[in-house]
């Protein structure tokens, strides 16, 4: 495995550097005080081509590699985690299965007009009484002649409140359980779509979300992504390629956690010195440094075999499942190293630690990855 970046991919780290340090770092408190969507900033990752990183350029994307995407991943949710996984959900969970499993008209009136950022997808999987176990969704598609009728909810939809369109999962046939699931992009100006109030969360509370209501919506047979019964299969492949994508998130903020906590411990004294010079705080530092980087090598490692074409789901999975526990136990220690400051709304210790958790959550829950492992061990692959 390749551990080095190519010319191009820290090109792209430094412009991303540069962008998160210039235009995200100075807001992002403010943006998660007042839960303020980010509209200009994504606007501006739009121009940079960081809204379809993976996406040939024929389709408007930037065509580069997904070890660029999370690259590019980490540095924004350093500056940002609410911006990161607006940016994240845009490029696994939207543009990630329309490149994979739509016909060219598809990508066409639903690929390249989102690769460029010139419209915002979503991702609509989980419902209020199905999460992990994706076969007890209940929103349904009937056929009826040349369309489909929606008819169910969906919740926790990142972006909901503001995307143009949703990669959608819904039951064509429920005695054939998983096998009956299929999957549809929906246009979310459609009549019968219906978008809930937006969500009061812990943390990275300036990325919107709400549940989506589908009250017969009528989608036009056109737009199904693949044939009837793929859903499930589509889903699963898409959310192998967005754990890639929440684990570089939950790299970045650990890293922020990681490099404020540093700075604030040589400016803070304590016994007359920097609180950097206490045995006790320099073990967290290297906790701290050891774990970033072993997470930084997994999650290259995951990033490098989908671009190979090789089927990464327990790569994923570790990656996903160490970087978010990581990024967790990082942001603990960085806030502890604080003390009483990072406790408070002045430092950013405390937002770390609150955008910190989610990444533990969405995109398949830490049991759900050691599930994803432990099957994989088993079959021994």
């Amino acid at each position: 495995m390749r551990i080095d970046l190519t010319d191009e991919q820290r090109l792209l780290q430094t412009t991303c550097r540069d962008f998160a340090a210039a235009e995200l770092l100075p807001h992002a408190r403010q943006w998660d005080e007042e839960k303020h969507f980010p509209a200009e900033a994504v606007t501006k990752l739009a121009e940079l081509g960081l809204l379809g990183i993976a996406v040939p350029m024929e389709w408007n994307g930037a065509g580069m590699d997904n070890v660029g995407y999370a690259v590019a991943m980490e540095e924004i949710s350093r500056g940002c985690a609410s911006t990161g996984v607006i940016m994240s959900v845009n490029n696994s969970l939207y543009c990630d299965p329309l490149l994979k499993y739509g016909n060219d008209e598809q990508k066409r009136a639903w690929l390249a007009p989102f690769a460029s950022g010139e419209k915002l997808g979503c991702f609509a999987l989980t419902e209020p009484e199905a999460g992990s176990d994706a076969a007890a969704q209940k929103t349904t598609a009937e056929k009826k002649g040349d369309a489909y009728v929606i008819r169910g909810s969906k919740n926790f939809i990142t972006n909901g409140p503001q995307a143009d369109a949703v990669v959608l999962f819904a039951m064509t046939n429920r005695a054939a359980g998983n096998k009956g699931i299929s999957a549809f992009v929906v246009d979310l100006h459609s009549p019968g779509v219906v978008r809930g109030h937006k969500d009061r969360k812990l943390g990275i509370c300036a990325s919107g979300s709400c549940s989506l209501f589908f009250e017969e919506c009528v989608v036009p047979l056109k737009n199904r992504l693949g044939a009837e019964g793929d859903g499930f299969k589509i889903a699963m492949s898409t959310l192998d390629g967005g754990r890639i994508g929440i684990a570089s998130q939950a790299l970045g903020i650990a890293r922020a956690a990681y490099e404020e906590a540093l700075h604030y411990s040589k400016e803070r004294k304590a016994f007359g010195q920097p609180i950097a010079q206490l045995q006790a705080i320099q073990f967290m530092l290297a906790d701290m440094a050891t774990e970033i980087d072993a997470a930084r090598l997994l999650v290259h490692r995951a990033a490098s075999l989908k671009d190979r074409g090789v089927r990464h789901s327990r790569e994923s999975a570790m990656a996903k499942l160490f970087a978010s526990e990581m990024s967790t136990r990082c942001a603990n220690k960085g806030l502890q190293i604080h003390g009483g400051y990072g406790y408070t709304k002045e430092f950013d210790a405390e937002r770390h630690y609150r955008d910190a958790k989610i990444t533990e959550i969405y995109e398949g829950t830490s049991e759900i990855q050691r599930l994803v492992i432990s099957s994989a061990v088993l079959k021994g692959s």
